[in-house]
């Protein structure tokens, strides 16, 4: 059974089992409300506390400053969904909340590469830190998205615009299947600088999948030469 006290040793211990979990419920939870309102005004700000935690982990024993910029940003995206019912939809509320939720998961997504880049050794460690970048990927490309809709209205086709949930579970989606180059047709970008950004996010996805390779059979490779 859980206890609270265990909770700093999961947090270090199992920090890329728990970031993954968070970024899958973060992500794709919307599946299990049918009242978005519940789900954008109380399940938002609530996720995001569990992926603050999640990222304890990430940082530790990192710079100083390293460690209050991401304490900042997590504030900072804290609070802004429990802003949301006071400010609605408005335009720059949602194009700088876009942008500071870009900013929290691309700091994560820089972490967690240098983690899959620098050890020599194979554990379940770089299984789930190389899951959790895919999942990054998505959260970076899903407030793209969101932020580059709200600055252009229209430039996205068939995005459901009746509240803000609807729209960031539309671009979930879109930015899921960009990622993963289902290309289902049914959300599209429509607007010269959204067809380039999904094509950019498209390419990216693919050279972080081939990098990942890379990276991976370099060291299994590592590790049965180090054995023979």
């Amino acid at each position: 059974m859980f206890q609270l006290k265990n909770l700093p040793f999961l947090l270090e211990r199992k920090k890329y089992e728990v970031l993954i979990f968070s970024l899958i419920v973060h992500l794709y939870a919307g599946v299990f409300f049918e009242n978005l309102n519940l789900y954008i005004l109380y399940f938002w700000p609530l996720s995001f506390l569990m992926l603050g935690l999640a990222s304890v982990g990430v940082f530790k024993e990192k710079g100083r400053w390293k460690i209050i910029i991401k304490n900042t940003l997590l504030l900072v995206v804290i609070i802004l969904p429990v802003l949301h019912p006071f400010l609605k939809d408005h335009v720059l509320f949602m194009q700088v909340l876009s942008l500071l939720y870009v900013s929290f998961f691309s700091l994560i997504f820089w972490e967690v590469m240098k983690f899959l880049i620098r050890p020599s050794y194979v554990n379940a460690d770089i299984i789930f830190a190389a899951g959790c970048g895919y999942f990054l990927l998505v959260e970076i490309s899903a407030f793209l998205l969101l932020f580059m809709y709200y600055n252009h209205p229209g430039s996205i086709a068939n995005v459901d615009a009746s509240q803000v949930a609807s729209t960031y579970i539309d671009l979930v989606y879109l930015a899921s299947v960009i990622q993963t180059s289902i290309g289902f047709g049914d959300i599209t970008p429509s607007f010269h600088t959204t067809k380039l950004a999904a094509s950019f996010m498209g390419v990216l996805s693919q050279l972080y999948n081939v990098l990942l390779v890379g990276i991976l059979i370099s060291k299994f490779s590592s590790k049965i030469n180090s054995k023979s």
